[in-house]
Order: structure tokens, then sequence, then C-alpha cells
């Protein structure tokens, strides 16, 4: 049997999962169930599959640090492809080039990091039935056996049988239905589709290369330039902007001859919105489930969980209370969609709040960080002096002494070495430092 290399596509932010997923701390980091995330919980469930060579994780800039931190807390190693931009199919590619110059008959397992599956052994086993029909030039997506007739996912409707009757053509891709849809969908043996494939990665680039021939020749690019620095790699900028925007979906499976679905019967979530952070949660007698420093009384099929104040909830049933420490999140379990919708508000308010956390009232929030630099917002209360190290600093309210001068709100003061600063008065600024 051909070699399998894992790839887990790690981006996104989660916005249904607000205030608790953001894009300074994305909802595959979160120990949103149990005692790990579900990032952990991938790499895991993936790195001792017989017949794996190599674990391969692809994210941006941002989240290098978290993947780093996690894989190191759970004993695994992986190698880190850096996407430079979110580009649709385009990072999935790039690790199926990586793959191909590393192994040219090697089977890609492409999962995403978010997914909670709740029976790894049976996900083994469809994975290796997944990774044999790979190997027969087909692209294999998973179709998971619905438990209940569900309007958040897409569906898969098998046809025929493939190979051994392990798999099953794809007869159509449908999108997400609505409820009287759904339950006839669970009737006529509709699964759903989880996103997650398997392929031999030259399968993959071939289809590429007939339906989408942009996409393919960035990720060649990408891959022959790539050089491994203690396991990570940076996908090279120019190369990854050549690629069109298209997602795996429209382009290759919806076109392709090759497309064939997996049954699997494991237990699976894409933790999409708080109501399946509910559903696959641990919850006791009264069918509530809690995380931090929480206290139910009377309450039933109620998710309460908090990262930061004591949170008390008292004879209330099938609501959601999340509660950050700059933020709170109440809704009735049933509206978890609606998330987004209050998120995309205060996005359209120009709150930061929607993607990041406010930094402390004294302290420091890294804003952006790249190859070249790190932009920092700084708060100082009156009176406290501290550092600055050598940077831009842009004041954007407030006072501030450095060196004898004073300098009001709206003043930009390059800084070529380290120095000593005063708030006067409350000061708010705007650091961006060479890296």
């Amino acid at each position: 049997m051909a070699a399998i290399y894992p790839v887990i596509l790690c981006g996104g932010s989660g916005t249904r999962l607000w205030p608790a997923s953001r894009s300074d701390q994305p909802k595959q980091f979160l120990k949103l169930v149990g005692d790990r995330s579900s990032f952990q919980e991938t790499v895991l469930r993936v790195k001792d599959i017989p017949g794996v060579a190599e674990v391969v994780v692809v994210t941006g800039e941002a989240m290098v640090g978290f993947v780093a931190e996690q894989t190191a807390e759970i004993g695994a190693w992986t190698t880190i492809l850096v996407e430079p931009e979110a580009r649709d199919s385009a990072p999935a590619v790039a690790a199926a080039a990586y793959v191909e110059r590393q192994d040219p008959d090697g089977v890609v397992l492409m999962l995403a990091a978010d997914h909670h599956i709740s029976e790894p052994e049976i996900f083994e086993q469809a994975a290796l039935v997944a990774a044999r029909a790979a190997e027969q030039g087909l692209i294999v997506t998973f179709g998971v056996q619905p438990t209940v007739p569900a309007t958040g996912f897409g569906y898969i409707r098998p046809g025929a049988a493939l190979l051994d009757g392990s798999v099953r053509e794809v007869a159509a891709f449908v999108e997400k239905p609505d409820q009287a849809t759904a339950e006839r969908y669970l009737l006529e043996g509709y699964l759903w589709n989880s996103g997650n494939f398997a392929f031999k990665a030259a399968t993959l680039l071939g289809e590429f290369e007939a339906f989408e021939p942009t996409v393919a020749a960035a990720a060649k690019a990408c891959a022959a330039t790539l050089e491994l620095e203690a396991g990570i790699g940076r996908l090279d900028r120019d190369a990854f902007a050549q690629a069109k925007k298209i997602s795996l979906d429209y382009a290759v499976m919806e076109r392709t001859q090759k497309a064939a679905v997996v049954p699997a019967a494991f237990a699976w979530s894409d933790l999409g919105a708080w109501d399946a952070i509910w559903e696959a949660s641990t919850r006791d007698g009264e069918g509530n489930a809690r995380a931090g420093d929480v206290d139910l009384h009377g309450a039933t099929g109620v998710l309460v969980r908090s990262t930061g104040p004591y949170v008390g909830v008292i004879g209330v049933s099938d609501i959601v209370v999340v509660v950050e420490p700059d933020a709170v999140l109440v809704c009735h379990r049933k509206d978890s969609q609606a998330v987004k919708t209050l998120v995309d508000g205060l996005k359209a308010k120009g709150r930061s709040i929607a993607s990041r956390r406010s930094a402390s009232p004294n302290g420091t929030e890294t804003l952006v960080s790249t190859d070249g630099f790190d932009v920092e917002l700084r708060r100082a209360s009156a009176g406290q002096s501290f550092a600055l190290p050598a940077s831009t600093v842009q004041l954007l309210e407030g006072v501030l002494e450095m060196d004898g001068d004073v300098y009001a709100a709206g003043a930009v003061i390059p800084l070529e070495a380290e120095i000593q600063a005063r708030a006067i008065g409350a000061a708010t600024l705007l650091v961006t430092r060479p890296r």
C-alpha cells in the first residue's frame, strides 16, 4: 500500500462560535469539547494510522505559534506549511504538490482541523478504505451516515458501487437543504458531506491541471521553491498569488469523473455553532453541558461556558451562555446559527471585538505579525512608565513624555533605539517594530 500523508487544513476563525472563537484564537485551537482542541484531536487521530509517513499542517502565519505549541503539548511532530494568504483550494493543492515531490505515489488524507469525531477507530477503518480507493486513482470524500435530518450540512447522493463495493460513485453533491428536504434525504440514504478527502497527490494535481491550471501551476511553483527550516516551510507569496480563488468542490469535485464516496459510520460534527458544541459535549442528567466557574440550578438543556467570571444560571432551558473576559453571548440553542449575523453587525460597526480580544486596560495586544514586522496596540494608565523598543510609534490618544519631549495624540514618533516613556494621561499607542 502507498504511504499516507495526512494534510490538516488549519485556517478559518469559526465566526458562529463567537465570542470564544475569533481571528486571534480560532476554534480549532480552543478546548471546546474535552481536554484537547479539535486540532490536537485531529493530529492524534491520524498520526498512528498504519502507513502514515508524515503529518502535514497547512496554516497561516498568525497560527504557526498555536500549531507548534499544541503539537508539542501532545508530543506530536508535524511539518508546517505556511500559506501567505487565505486562498480557497490553493493551500490544499500546494500541500499535494509538496507530497508529490516527496513521494510521487503518496496518498493524501486531507482533513479539516476543526471537526469532532468521537470514534477514532471507526474513522481509521474508513480512512484506510478511502486510501486504498485513492491508490486506484479515485478522489474519495468521506460521507457520514446521518443520524438526524440536519439542515446545516451539505449532502452527497451515493451512486453505484465501485471497486470491491467499499466505495460508491458520487451521483450528486447537494447544498444544505430545508427541513423537509433533509428528512427526505435521510430516508433516501443520502450522506452528510464532511469535506474530508483522500486522493493520490498526482491525481488531484492532474485534475487541477485539467480544470483550473493556474491553481496547479501556482501549487507546483510553491513546492519547487519550498525550503523547510525546523519543520516549517513558507509558501512563496508571489507564486501563491497566481492561483485562482476557487474551492476544491467547485474546482474539481463537481466536475471530475473520479469522484467517489466512502460511507462512514463514525459520529461526526463540524462543530459549526454552539448547538453543535452542546451536542458533542458530555452532559448531565438534565442535559446540561458546562465548562469553567459555573453553577446551574433548575436548568435543563443548557450550554454554559466561562473563561472569566463566575456564572450562575437558574431556571432556564435550552439556552447558550458563553462568557469571555471582554464579551458575553446569550442565545437560545436553536438560534445558534444567528451568531454569525451578530458578528457581521459588529464588523459593520467597526467593532474590533468581533474579530479579536480586547487588550487589557493596561497591556499589549499584537494586531498583526508578518515576516518583517509586528504591530502592537499598547495601553498605559496615567503616570505609568514603560520601555518602548526601536520602532515607529503612533500615539492614538493621551499624552506621552519621552526623553524630555512631550507628544500629543496624533504624533508619529520614529525610535531608533529603546527608550523609556511615561504616560502623562491614559494613553493608547500603535507600535510597529521590525522583527
